[in-house]
């Protein structure tokens, strides 16, 4: 009797979906075939180098611009994909039809290798049951609990800044610190814990610095990531013992780093689950009573606390960090904004009877809110997201679109397995929607009713008709708390500092999340400022 290893086949059966492929691509015809859209950049990958590349999100606007909408791509290998931000099409992919838009294979498995049964790792209602448990915790209710932990680890922050402001105006590179202070809010509000003290004198903790080189670990591993592991996921090719001996014995190093990342953060989340758990049981302190944090809350309701916390930890570090140094280099090269907001806030300042307002207070600032929005929709930290066809399918869109051959059309057909990149960017920004001045940054459009045509088109996102936290049952689950994070900052560090721009230039590479640097070449995160303090 013939006998094959795992090794052997998931190498048969990647073999086997490459010539399914080819075969589906070269010589049966694609009902996306008659949708226009851009020519195949490359044979291998398509259009996925325009898509996801440092500059993607001109690219993505060229999309719109020229093709509305709707527009067909090409993936790996002519591989035909949609690229779409039409509202009624997005309503059915996050809401309606939400059952049969899932997530992509291979982010599942990809999230399930890294970070277990997590909320970004489980599909259906298993995703259901996990999310309303989840959902208590980042209600407002309790983030009226955790405003003053928000604002405790903003002091710290502020006070750096005075000491290097003492003597004057100082250069400083402002995206470090903010990540810093955004990750310790993350890690107090999700671990009840300190990785951080906010000071010069720091040595990076190892949880810290692995989840910051996971994403660009992960990003290195791309066959790995869209083709080995979900064959392996979804055919269940042998064990977990088994690819571990295997990722030990490849000469692979990057793969060896990746595995010691997921350690490194498994280890630690473990090591603090435990300990919390032996502090439940011993109700030390009133533990059951007094701690608010995640994995306090899960471990009462007998949840797999590790593995949700390293999930929240990695979605809110990148993409809260992303947002705020856009909101910061937008107010230090918009003056008059900055000028306006310092006003708000002082004004609020003097009605406190403590030194930093309570929840309701910081969500109720016009002029603060205006200037988080409009900064998330123009600039949403995550400009595209992939959905994968569990079945085949028909999209209504929200108005005709004229195919290739010259037909008007206002449903397509979509086949089983196709990737569909819903546009954040494009939703955030269609001029038919928003008006002609979209792509300009202005906090102000907030401050008045907004475009008839924009309400009456039924955005599907969970925030101010705004897609960038989505929608539906997977939409971002800790928005709320993203807001009241960036409000605490924002209201701290621009009563107390002005900021300016450097001469240096910026460059936002727009490489999964859009982060800052003064070099396109090394795409090392960085944004300077200059901060003085204010008068």
């Amino acid at each position: 009797m013939l006998y094959l290893s795992p090794f052997q086949i998931l190498a048969s059966v990647l073999i086997g979906l490459l010539i399914l492929r080819l075969l589906r691509v070269f010589v049966l015809a694609h009902p996306l075939d008659c949708i226009p859209g851009p020519p195949s950049q490359s044979l291998v990958k398509g259009n996925l180098g325009q898509l996801f590349s440092t500059d993607s999100r001109n690219f993505h606007r060229s999309l719109s611009e020229t093709y509305g909408g709707v527009a067909r791509t090409f993936g790996f290998f002519k591989e035909r994909c949609l690229f779409i931000h039409d509202p009624k099409a997005l309503h059915h992919i996050f809401v309606k039809d939400q059952h049969i838009y899932e997530e992509t294979t291979a982010f599942i498995a990809g999230n399930k290798a890294v970070f277990g049964d997590g909320l970004l790792s489980t599909l259906g209602d298993q995703h259901r049951k996990q999310r309303k448990m989840l959902n208590p915790v980042f209600s407002p209710a309790h983030m009226r609990t955790m405003t003053s932990q928000f604002f405790g680890v903003t002091y710290k922050l502020r006070d750096v800044f005075l000491r290097k402001t003492s003597n004057g105006p100082q250069e400083i590179e402002a995206m470090t610190w903010l990540a810093r202070t955004a990750f310790e809010i993350v890690a107090q509000s999700g671990f009840g814990t300190s990785f951080d003290p906010i000071s010069e004198d720091y040595s990076e903790h190892r949880f810290v610095k692995s989840t910051k080189l996971l994403g660009p670990v992960i990003r290195g591993l791309i066959l790995l990531r869209l083709y080995i592991v979900p064959v392996i996921y979804k055919y269940k090719l042998g064990t977990p013992s088994f690819w571990r001996t295997l990722v030990n014995i490849l000469p692979w190093n990057r793969l060896h780093k990746l595995r010691d990342i997921v350690d490194t953060m498994y280890d630690t989340s473990f090591d603090l689950f435990n300990e919390k758990k032996q502090a439940l049981a011993n109700d030390e302190a009133g533990f059951k009573t007094t701690r608010k944090d995640l994995m306090s809350v899960l471990i009462h309701a007998n949840s797999k606390a590790s593995e949700e916390d390293r999930t929240f930890t990695f979605a809110a570090m990148d993409t809260t960090s992303s947002a705020l140094c856009r909101i910061f280099w937008l107010l230090a090269t918009h003056q008059d904004v900055q000028d306006k907001l310092r006003s708000e806030i002082r004004e609020v300042k003097k009605g406190c009877s403590s030194e930093e307002p309570d929840y309701d207070k910081l969500s109720s600032m016009p002029y603060l809110d205006a200037v988080c929005r409009e900064t998330l929709r123009l600039y949403t930290p995550i400009s595209l997201l992939a959905r994968e066809a569990r079945q085949d399918a028909v999209l209504p869109l929200s108005r005709p679109i004229e195919t290739i051959d010259g037909r008007k059309i206002q449903e397509l057909h979509i086949p089983k397995n196709t990737k569909v990149f819903a546009s954040l960017l494009g939703s955030n920004t269609t001029p038919e929607l928003w008006g002609p001045d979209t792509y300009e940054w202005k906090p102000e459009r907030w401050l008045s009713p907004l475009p008839e045509k924009l309400v009456d088109a039924h955005i599907p996102g969970v925030y101010s008709h705004l897609m960038t936290f989505i929608g539906g049952s997977r939409s971002c689950i800790g928005f709320k708390f993203s807001q009241m994070e960036m409000k605490a900052i924002l209201y701290v560090l621009i009563d107390q500092f002005k900021f300016y721009p450097t001469k240096q230039e910026i460059f936002w590479n727009s490489i999964g999340i859009s982060t800052p640097s003064v070099d396109r070449t090394q795409l090392r995160p960085e944004m300077p400022l200059l901060i003085a303090r204010a008068d």
